[in-house]
């Protein structure tokens, strides 16, 4: 993968806090999403893929989370939040090492990651057996999904197409347009392809985009109706 493909958020760390800040009652949303799945972490070793700024993380105690960051500028913002950013790079370039970590978590890096299969096989070698894998994303499916994927074609959210649907500030284009976005329905299919049989399945934003930062959600069971969506896939 070339070097500006590892560097797409770079430049963009402050748009994408900016943007979870602006819509606040929507991030509040996911991040309820966000520790209602990883759970209890006490004593628990974690490892974030593709950590971010570790805006989430900073809401919770991320004394015993390792990252992994292609962006330099996120991954500094992530480190001086308290992760151990282990790697500024891709998962793909990282070794792991077998049955290391309690729970390996992807909070919306799926979307930019082509293939998913060497990835995810690469996580659940390195998750302790009982241990979880969880992907947290925007499903392709959902009407975020579709937002996204039509501003990306479009090369811009100001067109007739999407006038009266959009929040007031939507995601920045240039990550949505460099997203590769997966269904639900795909992410489960890779990982049941790699021998997963137990899963579980919450999700929040059941909302149309412009309503979604009105009140926060409650997390509900599930994945075929919400805008953002955690699969929790068990290592058996």
């Amino acid at each position: 993968m070339n070097n500006d493909k590892k560097q797409k958020f770079d430049g963009y760390a402050n748009q994408y806090d900016e943007w979870f800040m602006v819509n606040d009652k929507l991030f509040t949303s996911e991040l309820e999403l966000f520790k209602k799945v990883l759970g209890d972490i006490t004593g628990k070793k974690l490892l974030s893929v593709g950590c971010g700024s570790g805006l989430f993380e900073s809401y919770i105690d991320s004394s015993n989370i390792e990252g992994i960051e292609p962006s330099e500028d996120m991954a500094k913002i992530a480190e001086k939040r308290g992760i151990n950013v282990i790697k500024y790079g891709l998962i793909e370039d990282v070794e792991l090492p077998d049955a290391e970590y309690d729970i390996i978590y992807f909070n919306g890096s799926s979307s930019y990651m082509e293939d998913l299969t060497p990835v995810y096989e690469k996580s659940l070698k390195a998750i302790k057996p009982g241990g979880k894998l969880i992907l947290l994303d925007v499903p392709k499916e959902s009407a975020f999904g579709f937002m996204y994927l039509l501003g990306k074609s479009l090369g811009t959210y100001e067109h007739e197409y999407l006038e009266g649907t959009m929040p007031e500030l939507p995601y920045p284009l240039a990550l949505a347009a460099s997203g590769v976005w997966h269904s639900t329905e795909e992410k489960i299919g890779v990982l049941k392809n790699l021998g997963v049989k137990n899963f579980n399945f919450y999700q929040t934003l059941v909302k149309n985009p412009m309503y979604t930062n009105e009140e926060v959600e409650e997390v509900v069971e599930g994945y075929k109706s919400g805008g953002y969506v955690a699969i929790i896939a068990e290592k058996g």
